[in-house]
C-alpha cells in the first residue's frame, strides 16, 4: 500500500505574502494565484479603492487579503505597509516587489535628470527598502522568499527604455547580492524577467501596432504574454517548489531572447 501524498509543492497554506503594485497587471495576477494557493495576501499599490477591488476577488473566491496604500518612493509608506502586515497576520514570508515606474520613453540622451533619478529610486532602491525591512523577520522565523519583478529590458539594450533597462538590470544583481548575504539564514531572492505582457504599463508598447508586429514576428511563441503567465513562476519561487533556487533570474517571454524563429526554406 503507498503511502498517502503529501500536500503539493506548490500549497502555500500558512504563509503571508505582500505584494507591491498588485491592484492590476502582473501583480494582480500574482496576488490572486498567491491567495488561490492558500497564502494570506496583503494586496498593495498607490490606490486604496483599486487594492480593495482586488481583495474583494480573492475573498469572493474564499480567500484571506487585505489592502494597504503605498506609495514605493516613500520610505515611511514602505514601513507602514509592512507595519500593517504584520500587526494583521504577524509575519510576512514571501515579499513579491513587482511595482515600478518608467516616466520617460525616448532617447537617452534627452532624458531629464529628474526621470533617470525616479526610475532608479522607484524600481532599485525602494526594493532595497522593502528587502531590508522584512528579511530579518524573516530569518528569525527560519527564511522566507524575495521575489523581484525585473524584465526582459535587463537583458537587453534599448533604444527607447534605457534607464528603465538599468534599473532591471540592477534589480537581477540585487536578487543576487541578497542571496549572498541572507543565504545562510534561508531567506531566497530571486528576479522574474517577462517579455512583453499585455498589461497598462506596458500599453504604449503592445498597442503599437508595429511594434506589436515586430514582437509577435520576432517572438518564437509568435504572441506577447499575459499577466497570470507570470504568476506561475512567482508561485513557485514562494513554494517548496523552489525552495533550493536563490540569486537567479527566470526569463519568462515567449522565447524571445532565445532569438527569433528562423524564416524561409532550410
Amino acid at each position: 500500500m503507498s503511502a498517502p501524498m503529501e500536500t503539493s509543492l506548490f500549497d502555500l497554506t500558512g504563509q503571508v505574502v505582500v505584494v507591491t503594485g498588485a491592484s492590476r497587471g502582473i501583480g494582480r495576477a500574482i496576488a490572486e494565484r498567491m491567495a488561490q494557493q492558500g497564502a494570506k495576501v496583503v494586496v498593495s499599490s498607490r490606490r486604496i479603492d483599486a487594492c480593495q477591488e482586488v481583495v474583494d476577488g480573492i475573498v469572493a473566491r474564499g480567500g484571506e487579503a487585505f489592502a494597504q496604500a503605498c506609495n514605493i518612493g516613500r520610505k515611511p509608506e514602505l514601513q507602514a505597509l509592512v507595519d500593517a502586515a504584520l500587526a494583521r497576520w504577524g509575519r510576512i514570508d514571501t515579499l513579491v516587489c513587482n511595482a515600478a515606474v518608467n516616466p520617460y520613453f525616448g532617447p537617452a540622451i534627452e532624458m531629464p535628470d529628474e526621470a533617470f533619478d525616479k526610475i532608479m529610486a522607484s524600481n532599485v532602491r525602494s526594493n532595497l527598502w522593502l528587502a531590508h525591512m522584512v528579511m530579518p523577520g524573516m530569518a528569525e522565523r527560519g527564511g522566507g522568499s524575495v521575489v523581484i519583478i525585473s524584465s526582459i529590458g535587463g537583458l537587453r539594450g534599448s533604444p527607447v527604455l534605457g534607464a528603465y533597462a538599468i534599473s532591471k538590470a540592477a534589480d537581477m544583481q540585487l536578487a543576487r547580492n541578497i542571496a549572498v548575504e541572507w543565504g545562510p539564514r534561508n531567506v531566497r531572492a530571486n528576479c522574474i524577467a517577462p517579455g512583453l505582457v499585455r498589461t497598462d504599463f506596458a500599453r504604449a508598447l503592445w498597442e503599437n501596432p508595429e511594434i506589436y508586429r515586430k514582437r509577435t514576428r520576432d517572438t518564437p511563441l509568435q504572441r506577447i504574454g499575459e499577466p497570470d503567465e507570470i504568476a506561475g513562476a512567482a508561485v513557485f519561487l514562494a513554494s517548496r517548489g523552489g525552495s533550493f533556487m536563490t540569486g537567479q533570474t527566470i526569463v519568462i517571454d515567449g522565447g524571445i531572447c532565445a532569438g527569433p524563429p528562423m524564416v524561409g526554406e532550410e
